[in-house]
């Protein structure tokens, strides 16, 4: 969760809602039960409605939890001579994982902090295609977070393992910057990237209280396997 960060002992619940829309989405026939072994372009959108919880154990262990509930349409590409009706829709339970961060180092004027963290996506949905995770997925990452007089920045890249295909590769990567420009309002730039799909994401943080706010997040694909735009609005709360 982009620019959040856990205290000990404080408990953090965000509902959000997170919509997609890309219009030259890489898709295959085979994957969506429709035989054709060959990638294709094609329209794609989404909706989610999803809830974010996130619990400080101590000063060194946090755990989170993220669950979706998701509406997801794939249209079929004009190329495509594959059985594919015009558009492939499902709704229902999206993706639900859990993280455990731990923290190695707490940063000094000598050093940054550097974390690991261990990440799971479920598999409850091995029937669907569109939507949620059909079989186990993992991931094991790292990450450094050093606090500057213009800012924080933080570094993390992941290894990620798919039981499906039985195959590790490189998982998420990213560097972010987090700046408080205010008492009510801090600002998020980063880049993400999942191996050749990689995103640039904006969020403004506006403080209603101190233990509330809204989050106003963007994310624009750099490269043409990325989603090509994704905005996300919720509100965080905490509780100490």
């Amino acid at each position: 969760m982009f620019g959040t960060y856990v205290q000990p002992r404080e408990l953090l619940v965000y509902p959000f809602f997170e919509y997609y829309r890309d219009a030259n989405a890489e898709y295959s026939p085979n994957e969506l039960g429709y035989g054709l072994d060959q990638d294709y372009r094609g329209r794609y959108w989404a909706n989610e409605r999803l809830v974010f919880i996130g619990y400080g154990i101590s000063s060194r262990l946090a755990v989170e939890l993220e669950a979706a509930n998701i509406t997801a349409v794939q249209e079929k590409a004009p190329d495509d001579p594959s059985a594919m009706p015009d558009s492939v829709r499902e709704s229902g339970l999206g993706d639900v994982e859990g993280e455990v961060r731990w923290r190695w180092t707490t940063e000094t004027d000598r050093r940054p902090e550097l974390f690991s963290y261990f990440e799971t996506a479920f598999p409850l949905q091995r029937t669907r295609h569109l939507i949620g995770t059909q079989d186990w997925e993992l991931k094991l990452g790292t990450g450094v977070l050093r606090g500057l007089s213009w800012g924080t920045m933080m570094l993390r890249v992941a290894a990620e393992y798919n039981a499906e295909d039985g195959t590790v590769a490189l998982g998420e990567y990213a560097a972010e910057y987090l700046r408080r420009l205010s008492s009510k309002l801090r600002l998020v730039v980063a880049v993400e990237g999942d191996q050749d799909e990689v995103e640039q994401i904006t969020e403004a943080q506006w403080f209603l209280r101190p233990n509330i706010y809204v989050k106003l997040n963007n994310s624009f694909g750099l490269t043409s396997k990325a989603t090509d735009w994704a905005p996300e609005v919720g509100v965080m709360f905490s509780f100490r």
